[in-house]
């Protein structure tokens, strides 16, 4: 997508990076570039203005289901045991492991 106009940034790198722009997940300065970009070219403006839709939709119609509290906790515990530089295996957190598994060779 490009409007063939020349650009200090590629219309192919803003898009890539058009969800970190949309979640402001990237530095200021390259909020800045990006929205000039968007600025100069439609139709990378267009496709941020319908990204920026879909998002919302998504948080209407999917974003008023609670999380069960003993997951919450769950994901806080391990997020506190990653920060703190611990490292759990995955099957002592889970408990026992199911039965025998087949392997196919």
């Amino acid at each position: 997508m490009s409007c063939g106009e020349p650009h200090e940034t590629d219309c192919s790198e803003v898009l890539d990076h058009l969800y970190e722009y949309l979640d402001r997940e990237m530095p200021a300065a390259d909020r800045a570039k990006y929205r000039e970009h968007f600025d100069e070219c439609s139709p990378c403006l267009e496709k941020y203005g319908l990204e920026q839709e879909v998002k919302k939709l998504v948080k209407r119609c999917c974003g008023h289901d609670d999380v069960p509290s003993d997951l919450r906790a769950k994901v806080m515990g391990r997020i506190e045991t990653i920060r703190a530089g611990e490292f759990v295996e995955e099957s002592e957190e889970s408990g026992p492991e199911p039965g025998p598994r087949t392997h196919l060779a």
